[in-house]
């Protein structure tokens, strides 16, 4: 059984907080280190100072950005600038946002989940790989705060768009509250504490599957934090607060739900094995060029994704830039490839349709030697912003530049459901539900 309940967040005060657009950020692991410091002047309530902290010369045991973050927590409790709900509430977040000359709409769920551990035959499955950094950071700030800052992003599968239906009727009335975020992506909270139409939604969720879209390291952390909690406690029941994790969940029929692409920018190797790359991919890839058609750079990587994405309809299509003075190669995954040289048999049919996958295993793995998490940490980059990579490319920061088109959702599913898990920023869902509109004290 699948357990969502309502639970009594912390929100901004508006009389203290006057705009909430001034005080929520993206999830700590999409900030950079130059917004990390816009948000810092935004304002003095920005949940930055929560989520993402900055660390600082002379740091110790007792006064860190964990300490640092656990003392702001509390100052601002005791101000009144965070206010705890009265009763168990729901959270509807509307997101609307532009994309691709048109708005959509989607519609997310902020609830707390009870925490189970990740198997894909469980109620919550993971679906992406994680490494051991960013968990140990998100678990010394899950035990100065004791508090979820920011939500994990979960997807269920329902039938014809059950979900959205659902919280479409719980949103009739005027939101509580609306920010709008740096990137213009606006959000409308709607709070749901009627125990009729909680009890709707729990009894919803009681027979569905999660599938952890955003946020395995803070998932993997509050496990972590549950059993710690629970060896401290060893009378604990099933219901305290350490026992859940705040999640938005949403609908993976959702018309208004986005999954970008993170390319992959390749630094720092020996250029005998830059030159042996076509050679080395020829088993399995054939290679086509493309000459840059339009005036301006940021024309010509738009004619560049479209092609990729008119190309990749009909099998995986991956883009290469650096080894064709400032043309575009096309690596179209050949039909006699002998994948089963690198990929298990049975493992063949789930593979093939992840163009993230093939490029990991044979083209980084295979040919270009990274093989090892410590060698993808030393020559591995990710962005999502695809002029970005050619500029670092041109700039010579980086040799290569890998493109790939978005994934589909239900082939994360399907991946999710066999417990495979694919590689790590194999998935981007965009817009992410912000730090800042509720947070889950676990006390």
């Amino acid at each position: 059984m699948c357990d969502v309940r309502p639970f009594c967040g912390l929100r901004y005060n508006p009389q203290l907080v006057l705009d909430l657009s001034a005080v929520i950020t993206p999830p700590y692991d999409v900030i950079s280190p130059e917004e990390r410091c816009a948000y810092h002047r935004k304002s003095p309530y920005n949940i930055i100072r929560l989520e993402f902290g900055e660390a600082q010369p002379g740091d110790s045991p007792d006064n860190n950005k964990y300490t640092r973050a656990a003392a702001t927590l509390d100052a601002w409790l005791k101000e009144r600038a965070l206010a705890r709900e009265d009763r168990p509430a729901f959270y509807i977040v509307e997101h609307r946002f532009a994309y691709q000359d048109t708005v959509k709409n989607r519609l997310g769920l902020l609830a707390r989940v009870r925490l189970e551990e990740l198997t894909n035959q469980g109620q919550i499955r993971p679906h992406e790989k994680t490494t051991k950094e960013p968990a140990i950071d998100r678990l010394n700030l899950l035990r100065a705060c004791r508090a979820n800052i920011s939500p994990i992003m979960g997807l269920l599968r329902s039938k014809r768009g059950e979900m959205v239906k659902l919280l479409r009727g719980l949103t009739k009335n005027e939101p509580q509250w609306t920010a709008i975020d740096s990137y213009g992506v606006a959000y409308n909270l709607r709070v749901i504490t009627d125990e009729a139409a909680a009890s709707k939604i729990t009894q919803f969720f009681a027979d569905k599957v999660i599938y952890i879209a955003d946020g395995h390291h803070r998932y993997e952390t509050a496990l972590r934090y549950r059993d710690e909690q629970r060896a401290v406690n060893p009378s604990y029941s099933a219901d305290e607060p350490f026992n859940f994790v705040m999640m938005s969940l949403m609908d993976s029929h959702d018309p208004g739900l986005v999954m970008l692409p993170t390319h992959r920018l390749v630094r720092g190797l020996e250029s005998h094995s830059i030159g042996q790359l076509e050679r080395a991919l020829s088993p399995y890839f054939a290679t086509d060029s493309l000459l840059p058609p339009l005036p301006t750079r940021s024309e010509t990587i738009q004619s560049w994704l479209r092609t990729m994405e008119t190309e990749g309809r009909h099998g995986t299509v991956i883009g290469l830039y650096g080894t064709h003075e400032k043309k575009l190669c096309l690596l179209k995954l050949k039909r006699d490839a002998e994948l089963q040289r690198l990929i298990a048999t049975g493992e063949l049919d789930l593979w093939r349709k992840f163009d993230v996958f093939l490029l990991q295993r044979i083209v980084l793995q295979e040919a270009l030697g990274l093989d090892s998490l410590e060698k993808e940490v030393k020559h591995l980059e990710y962005t999502r912003d695809a002029i970005e990579a050619v500029a670092q490319v041109d700039a010579g920061a980086c040799q290569l530049a890998f493109f790939l088109n978005p994934t589909r959702v239900s082939s994360v599913l399907d991946a999710a459901d066999t417990g495979k898990r694919l590689p790590q920023k194999s998935t981007y869902f965009y817009p992410k539900t912000p730090a800042g509109l509720v947070i889950n004290p676990l006390w």
